[in-house]
């Protein structure tokens, strides 16, 4: 392991691996069919302290170094079921880190110690029909009537958003572009709040995703998180802990694959010997090997500066694109590999095959990070 990682960490390492081997990968395929998980698995992994690693101890959380995270999200894949870790992963890095940084004190104990207890399910409410990467074009609003806010709008593409009991939310509090937006804890038990439908996903089928709509709904002013108006920078920032965690599933996701494909190929034989034997497979994997270990440092490099509170968007977005490119390629020839076995769902790779995808899209796909980067080095 790299000098990142001490034996606490990976102590800690172990007690997640444990876990998911125990816990969730035996449901993996049977989770993927029912297109939802058991609510328990939020609280099971709350008492375990792992959707707090890096908030508040005040409210619940553990204040560990983000490479406790690094090792929590490189564990989480053994679970084999993509759905199970986004749903966990927008609970504990998406939704309530922006509690956890600018939150008041009421709200961290409503909102954010019962979220990382697992007693409150969370879900992260920034992107809209028409509006995605484009934070500054949300059209959903919230005005100000005396000491409440009022919303409209409609939220797409929200994980956990079925079954979440409140909502970490982008509205418009002000005029057009990035310096009207303000950002609410939103309780979904209030009169107007619905689920328009339930998105049928290619993907990451055991995670709900949802549309949302919100008409009328009156939340108090003393919701507002940080200053109105100021949301836009929050969720930015956000935004890199998200790209961060997508590039860490991406890197230990094609770990997981070529592992098995590796193992698959000793085992199964075809002309008199072994697959791994056959030099077009040995020459693409240690191809597809090399790139993994260089999609790891860049994914280690930018874990090391946001660890040491920096924030390197054009870091992490280098390694998102880099990773979840990659994870297509890796992911098509692990498939391919196993032949008629890849193509049937009980085999690993087949779902991974498809779940991968959502890593060049979700967070911002890789032509939004191209363009960040882009910007960042003067182009």
């Amino acid at each position: 392991m790299p000098h990142f990682f001490t034996e606490e960490h990976e102590a800690f390492r172990k007690s997640v691996r444990n876990w998911v081997e125990k816990e969730l990968a035996p449901h993996a395929l049977e989770w993927d069919r029912a297109g939802i998980f058991p609510r328990e698995i939020f609280k099971q992994a709350g008492e375990l302290g792992f959707l707090g690693i890096h908030h508040d101890p005040a409210y619940g959380g553990s204040g560990l170094d983000y490479w406790y995270v690094t090792a929590f999200c490189e564990e989480l894949v053994r679970s084999r079921n993509a759905g199970v870790n986004m749903a966990l992963l927008v609970q504990s890095q998406m939704a309530t880190p922006i509690i956890n940084d600018i939150g008041t004190d009421e709200q961290k104990r409503e909102f954010l110690a019962p979220a990382l207890a697992g007693e409150k399910i969370a879900a992260l409410g920034v992107s809209e029909p028409g509006a995605g990467s484009d934070v500054a074009g949300i059209k959903t609003t919230a005005k100000r009537v005396g000491d409440d806010y009022v919303i409209n709008g409609s939220k797409m593409w929200i994980t956990n958003g079925t079954r979440a009991d409140f909502i970490t939310l982008a509205v418009r509090t002000g005029s057009e572009g990035f310096g009207g937006v303000s950002l609410l804890t939103f309780p979904t038990d209030v009169k107007g709040f619905g689920v328009s439908k339930k998105l049928d996903k290619v993907g990451n089928l055991s995670s709900d995703t949802a549309i949302l709509y919100f008409e009328d709904c009156k939340v108090p002013v003393r919701y507002l998180l940080g200053e109105e108006n100021e949301g836009f920078y929050h969720v930015m920032v956000n935004f890199q802990g998200e790209r961060l965690v997508a590039a860490l599933l991406a890197t230990a996701t094609m770990d997981l694959m070529l592992q098995d494909a590796l193992q698959y190929g000793n085992e199964r034989q075809a002309f008199g010997k072994p697959l791994n034997k056959f030099q077009v497979w040995r020459h693409k994997f240690v191809e597809h090997l090399t790139s993994l270990e260089a999609a790891k440092r860049l994914a280690y490099h930018a874990v090391e500066l946001f660890d040491g509170k920096e924030n390197p968007v054009k870091e992490i977005s280098m390694a998102k694109l880099f990773a979840g490119d990659l994870a297509q390629r890796v992911a098509y020839d692990c498939q391919q590999f196993y032949g008629g076995m890849g193509y049937i769902e009980e085999t690993h790779v087949a779902r991974a095959w498809r779940d991968v995808r959502l890593l060049t899209i979700g967070g911002g796909t890789s032509e939004v990070m191209k363009e960040i980067i882009s910007k960042l080095v003067g182009l």
